[in-house]
């Protein structure tokens, strides 16, 4: 049985369209789940608005977010396995969510160049 993961995206952004399209295309195995957080119909475990804000993701009924639910994402991808597992050491995590806070003070720029 393959463990699903729950990704929540915000498909207004043009950056989460493009690596939401290029995951789905990895996941050949259907393991995620993905929720548009911005279609209003969308069930979110949390508010929508922190949802939209910072990238989240659910495995085996822990919601996760930031770097370690990149790092769920990608253990659901065969191909990107290592990196999830990678991402998802503990000596490493706080590496992978310093970038990560990193991409989010540049992303209104990204995606104004990407619109």
């Amino acid at each position: 049985m393959v463990e699903t993961v729950t990704v929540w995206f915000d498909s207004s952004c043009p950056l989460c369209q493009r690596e939401i399209s290029l995951m789905r295309r990895l996941d050949r195995r259907a393991a995620i789940r993905f929720v548009d957080a911005y279609d209003p119909r969308a069930s979110c475990p949390i508010d929508r608005g922190e949802i939209l804000a910072r990238f989240h993701a659910e495995e085996n009924g822990r919601l996760l977010s930031g770097a370690a639910a990149f790092a769920a994402m990608w253990r659901a991808i065969p191909a990107l396995r290592p990196l999830g597992i990678a991402a998802g050491w503990k000596p490493v995590t706080p590496l992978f969510d310093m970038a990560y806070r990193g991409f989010l003070r540049v992303r209104p720029r990204l995606q104004r160049l990407f619109r």
